[in-house]
Parts: structure tokens; C-alpha cells; sequence
């Protein structure tokens, strides 16, 4: 294929079990990589200015007319994630008509707050975008949340991903590859092609998981032994119960006015 094929990465840690190995390997002609945070990836996304993307899985909910979803790959958890959390220096049930400063780094996570304050702990906080003095609960995210948590930083932390687990009994789904359907359309073995190196990549970085946990633990900075537990924790398959957690997840948001209803059933690629 000539025309380049514009690829959006995240360069959090939680992507290093793949994105390692996807580095160390020449990208064949054409392939072009471009690095940001999840919010900023979704906008891009968007705009038409990726193919595609390892993307917030509300993006596609937002868009479903614009995207098809990859098989196959994710950053999910089954259970505790370990680097999405709402901190708070008070229990989560006592959060009622406090302010709560959402993540700008993240959209999944700001709309999974919601569903899980409001229906695992019946209240129904004050959600406001900036982080200011005012606010009684963050959202972090990714590396930061990792480093907060390290340092103990908050004396309540409720990981996103157990919450969801306790709520509906299934894992979470925080990331996903979306494709621009267009480009899809018109180049679905290039795609297919892609498709075949993440999941090669993947493979590989759980081969080599002590190894990239023990090159990349410094950035938090955390232990060797305990970033290879945090990256083991993650998992990057989109099998049958994270299908079914995405559609419940997408049902939520239809019912709370936060999707497009169209976003159900859900178009994969292929």
C-alpha cells in the first residue's frame, strides 16, 4: 500500500507489553506512529487525522457511524486494573454533592466514574473538568494514577476496574482498536496486516514481561517485581465476557444520554 497509514499510540506503561516489541521492529514503508494521550488520540481519531487507533472504548460509542472495532485486542482487566482510580481523601459514599475533577488524559474512565458512583454507590457528586482546590475526588489515570498510588497519596482509592467487576461481574474494556470505517473500506488487508503485528506483539511481550517490567518500572518509579504484577494484571484479548461487558458498558451509556444509540449492535472489522 503507498498511501500512508496513520497509527495512534499510547506510550503509557500499560502499553509496553506490546508497544516494546512493536518498536523494536523496522515499520514496513508507508506506516507512520503517532503518540498521545487517549483523549487526544480520540480527537484525532475524529477528525479523520488517524486510520486508526488503540482508542477510548467510549470513543466508539460516541462515533459508532465512523468506526469499525478491531477483533481481537483491548487494554482490559478482569478485576483491579491498577492504573484507573478515583482518589479521594473520603469514602466514595460520602461523595454525594461533592465536587469530582474528571481526568482530561481520559474519556472511558470520566463516564465510568459516573456509572460506578451513582449505581454501585448511590450517590450523585458534582462532575467538574478541571481539577481545582474545591474538588473532593479525582480521576487519574495511566502512569499518574500508577504514581499516586505508589505514594499512597490519598487515604481512599477505588480502582475502576474492581468497581466495575463488583457491579456487573465482568471484566472492563478501557481501550479498544478503532478503525476509521472509511479506510477499512478501502484497505482492509492492510488492516488485517496490522492486526497481525499487534497481536504478534502482544504475544511476545508476555514472553518477555519480566524483562520490559524491569526496563520501564523506573518511569513511575516503582519496583521491578511490582510493575511485572501491574502489567500482568493487564490483558490485551477481546474475548467473549469483554464483548458482552463492552455491549453492557454501551447499553449504560444509551440509557444515561451519553452514547449514540447507534453504537448497538457493535461493527467489527471483518
Amino acid at each position: 500500500m503507498s498511501a500512508t497509514v496513520r497509527i495512534g499510540m499510547v506510550n503509557f506503561i500499560n502499553t509496553e507489553p506490546f508497544y516494546r516489541v512493536w518498536r523494536e521492529r523496522p515499520l514496513p514503508p508507508g506506516w507512520r506512529v503517532i503518540e498521545d494521550v487517549p483523549s487526544r488520540l480520540n480527537r484525532l481519531l475524529a477528525a479523520g487525522e488517524l486510520d486508526l487507533a488503540i482508542a477510548s472504548s467510549h470513543e466508539y460509542a460516541l462515533h459508532p457511524s465512523l468506526y469499525r472495532l478491531l477483533p481481537g485486542l483491548s487494554i482490559s482487566s478482569n478485576g483491579a486494573v491498577g492504573s484507573v482510580f478515583l482518589f479521594s481523601d473520603r469514602p466514595p459514599a460520602a461523595l454525594d454533592g461533592r465536587e469530582v475533577a474528571l481526568s482530561p488524559q481520559s474519556q472511558t474512565s470520566n463516564h465510568l466514574v459516573r456509572i460506578v458512583l451513582e449505581d454501585l454507590y448511590d450517590v450523585r457528586p458534582c462532575y467538574v473538568a478541571e481539577r481545582r482546590p474545591s474538588a473532593a475526588a479525582v480521576v487519574s489515570i495511566g502512569d499518574e494514577a500508577l504514581r499516586w498510588h505508589e505514594k499512597r497519596a490519598f487515604a481512599h482509592a477505588v480502582d475502576l476496574g474492581l468497581a466495575w467487576m463488583e457491579l456487573t461481574g465482568l471484566p472492563f474494556v478501557f481501550a479498544a482498536w478503532l478503525v476509521r470505517r472509511e479506510f477499512w473500506q478501502r484497505a482492509a488487508p492492510e488492516v488485517e496486516r496490522i492486526q497481525r503485528r499487534l497481536l504478534q506483539c502482544v504475544a511476545e511481550g508476555r514472553q518477555r514481561l519480566a524483562a520490559i517490567s524491569a526496563e520501564v518500572a523506573g518511569r513511575i518509579p516503582m519496583h521491578p517485581n511490582r510493575c511485572q504484577q501491574y502489567l500482568a494484571g493487564l490483558q490485551y484479548d477481546l474475548d467473549g465476557a469483554k464483548q458482552r461487558s463492552l455491549a453492557l458498558f454501551y447499553e449504560k451509556l444509551v440509557q444515561r444520554g451519553e452514547a449514540d444509540p447507534h453504537c448497538l449492535p457493535i461493527a467489527w472489522c471483518g
